[in-house]
């Protein structure tokens, strides 16, 4: 044990302002809201080892950190076994809600009565089954019930843990977060609950809104923010501390902590548009064949209105045969779970060897954070994919090989049910917004199989990040890329709330990890097809431009 003045993050980690003293908190619960990259998992193992290896975790109490999928589950474990060690992480318990709520039924199950209560051995599938079977929908509520009915269940509880994480917060249902609540209000137990806040395109320090707002309130939690990113280079890095600085001048990174030359600024004018359009399309080509970059690390953001503003720049990377991907068009289907989880059932079915989509496909069906738990849902869902691929295989020896796939994918999402399938995301619990994602999934496959008629090469490409990105800063949310283009940064763009507009811009920097470009033009021609109001002459945004002008590439003009 080690004296609370002499702690220091582990590996040599140097933790900005509001990450520390979330890390180092002792008294109150936190509402961590910080954008994507800045190390929020990071932090939550760092604030573990305080917590452990100062004792302010006393013996034999433990931390309970609640994730949303088994991969940030075991991630989180993980990260505090190797900063503190496999015997003070022993007293670290890293579950998924559903993991968690098992847990409390298996422990307390015979506190369940009536049509609730269930026999020893217990399983959870499809359709319930008084009780000898659950639905998985089921494991919360139940949980609930348990604590709420029992004072001995609630104490058990509460007398197990000193601290509560709580990762990617801001997607807790009302469910989930009634468990929460139900399990540690009132208590002393320290909740620290970490995420990004939807509403805004960026948190910051006492703007929270939602679960988050209601955390704060309910919990009497501390509001904090933090901004670094810990992915780009130190140039870059230093760029982002002076929009910090107008944001929320109390999370500014000391300047020792952010020194060194790696990473690359440029700015640049064109007179108009089309010049601007084929000097990117050459940049990006020479990128990626001088350079050999990926064509996935590099993105070219938008403030709003994609077509409209990339619309030369993508002509001429056309023309060029360089791949790239309108993200507007594509409307990031893509991202969604249930788009993932049809294209993965499909690529087993279909597929020759598929342990990726295999492995994906199982941590969506069967979301508990140990192996134990999963075996039987696993065997389920395993012996129903045999008996579909088997029925694949067979379409195969027709003339039309791959004619029924919609078909089976209809028959597996009725076998998933629409219970799991809304565990999938916060967005599908309305359930108009699920139909729309799996409407959306079919036409996006009928449109690659146009383009390619074998089915497991078109779902390849369903997801191909094979392609210079394209999208709006607003889209680029959550994603990083080696090389970032921000075109446009102009006063014509940037218009009405400014303090929104800084977010955005912030955001939309930080997602480069190694070199950004900011452009504007003193002219954009009308685009075609385009009867809204739009200015021809431009004038560049100065306040973004002046955040990089001293931290611009002696190369740039």
């Amino acid at each position: 044990m080690i004296a609370v003045t002499r702690w220091c993050p582990a590996d040599g980690l140097i933790l900005e302002p509001n990450a520390s003293r979330a890390a180092k908190e002792q008294t109150h619960s936190l509402a961590l809201t910080a954008g994507p990259g800045a190390g929020k998992t990071e932090m939550l193992a760092q604030r573990a080892d305080f917590l452990l290896q100062t004792g302010a975790c006393r013996y034999p109490k433990r931390i309970l950190a609640i994730s949303f999928k088994v991969d940030a589950s075991k991630n989180l474990k993980e990260r505090v076994q190797r900063r503190c060690g496999r015997e003070l992480a022993s007293r670290f318990d890293s579950y998924t809600f559903h993991a968690f709520a098992k847990r409390i039924i298996d422990r307390f199950r015979p506190i369940l009565t009536g049509n609730d209560a269930l026999d020893v051995g217990y399983t959870i599938g499809n359709p319930r089954v008084t009780r000898k079977q659950i639905e998985f929908s089921d494991l919360v509520p139940l949980a609930i019930q348990i604590l709420k009915d029992s004072t001995i269940a609630r104490n058990a509880i509460r007398q197990t843990y000193s601290d509560v994480f709580l990762d990617e917060f801001q997607d807790c249902t009302n469910i989930q977060y009634k468990l929460v609540k139900v399990a540690f209000e009132g208590t002393s137990i320290r909740l620290t609950a970490v995420g990004d806040t939807k509403q805004k395109i960026m948190g910051w320090a006492g703007a929270l809104d939602g679960i988050f707002k209601s955390f704060a309130t309910d919990l009497k939690a501390v509001p904090l923010n933090m901004y670094r990113n810990f992915r780009s280079k130190p140039r870059l890095l230093r760029m982002q501390n002076e929009i910090i600085r107008a944001l929320d001048p109390s999370s500014v990174m000391p300047d020792e902590q952010i020194a060194g030359d790696d990473g690359e600024i440029f700015a640049w004018n064109f007179p108009n548009s089309q010049k601007e359009a084929h000097y990117l399309s050459d940049l990006i080509e020479g990128w990626i064949k001088k350079e050999q970059i990926p064509l996935c690390e590099i993105a070219v953001l938008v403030s709003k209105q994609l077509d409209l503003y990339a619309q030369h720049l993508m002509v001429t990377l056309e023309a060029k045969g360089i791949p790239f991907r309108n993200e507007q068009q594509m409307q990031d289907i893509t991202t969604e779970p249930a788009a993932r989880l049809m294209v993965d059932f499909l690529s087993c079915l279909y597929g020759q060897r598929e342990p990726k989509a295999w492995i994906r496909l199982m941590n969506q069906l069967t979301p508990f954070a140990d192996d134990e738990v999963q075996s039987s849902v696993r065997q389920e869902f395993q012996r129903y994919i045999q008996e579909q691929r088997k029925i694949a295989v067979s379409h195969k020896l027709t003339d039309e090989p791959f004619a029924e796939w919609w078909k089976l994918v209809r028959s597996f999402l009725n076998e998933v049910g629409i219970e799991t399938l809304t565990a999938l995301s916060p967005d599908y619990e309305t359930h108009a917004r699920l139909k729309e994602v799996v409407s959306d999934t079919k036409a996006r496959i009928e449109e690659l199989l146009k383009l390619e008629p074998d089915l497991p090469k078109a779902l390849e490409r369903f997801s191909d990040d094979q392609a210079v990105r394209i999208l709006t800063i607003h889209k680029s949310k959550g994603l990083e890329f080696d090389s970032v283009i921000i075109m446009a940064v102009e006063n014509e763009i940037f218009f009405g709330d400014q303090a929104e507009n800084r977010c955005a811009f912030f955001v939309g920097v930080s997602r480069a990890k190694r070199r950004l470009v900011l452009t504007y033009a003193d002219e954009r021609e009308r685009p075609s097809n385009y009867n809204g109001r739009w200015n021809i002459s431009r004038s560049a945004q100065m306040e973004y431009f002046n955040y990089a002008i001293p931290f611009i590439d002696q190369e740039s003009s």
